[in-house]
């Protein structure tokens, strides 16, 4: 029966995503316990200027089509890091992280424990370069690209304001001064 449950999630799942990629609809999936197995699924196919959201509790079901919502049921930090590692592993892809502006202002105070969260997030983040912006210019960003590309979003349990981190995916093995290079050689 087990077993049973795990195939029709991995059915659900593909359908979910096969209608992703068909960009017709916005798409959400429940999976809780298997979305490592959903997104294990869904990274071999994102590429560059797609994005990844790591979002909180709060984060609005997006009505743009392309976007795929998985709801994680678990804590942003522990998706963050799964999420980390695996772009880690990657050869086709590495991402560029944005975080909220206003995370910056946010004490206990003024949301209860957001320290301990803040620290959490840092931690899985330490070492990487990461770009703050402001919560409506993110918005703006991923309005634009899920206009022509594919957004991941996936769901945590987190509910403090401005903790959602957004992952705009590069191409791992090539980089602007590549693309200089190839350019200037075509104009020979």
């Amino acid at each position: 029966m087990r077993n049973l449950k795990f195939v029709l999630l991995v059915i659900t799942a593909g359908l979910a995503f096969s209608s992703c990629l068909n960009k017709d609809s916005v798409e959400t999936v429940q999976v809780s316990k298997d979305w490592q197995a959903a997104f294990q699924q869904k990274l071999p196919l994102l590429g560059h200027r797609n994005w990844i959201l790591i979002v909180d509790k709060a984060f609005p079901e997006q009505t743009a089509t392309g976007i795929l919502t998985i709801n994680t049921g678990e804590q942003l930090s522990d998706v963050l890091q799964y999420v980390k590692d695996n772009l880690a592993e990657a050869a086709h892809v590495k991402p560029i992280i944005y975080r909220d502006a206003e995370l910056d202002y946010l004490n206990d105070s003024l949301s209860a424990g957001i320290e301990e969260v803040k620290r959490k997030i840092n931690s899985v983040l330490q070492g990487e370069k990461v770009s703050t912006i402001l919560h409506e210019d993110i918005f703006n960003k991923i309005d634009e690209a899920s206009e022509l590309f594919s957004i991941l979003v996936l769901k945590t349990e987190e509910i403090h304001p401005y903790t959602s981190i957004f992952l705009e995916l590069d191409c791992a093995y090539w980089n602007k001064d590549k693309e200089f290079g190839l350019r200037r050689n075509m104009i020979k």
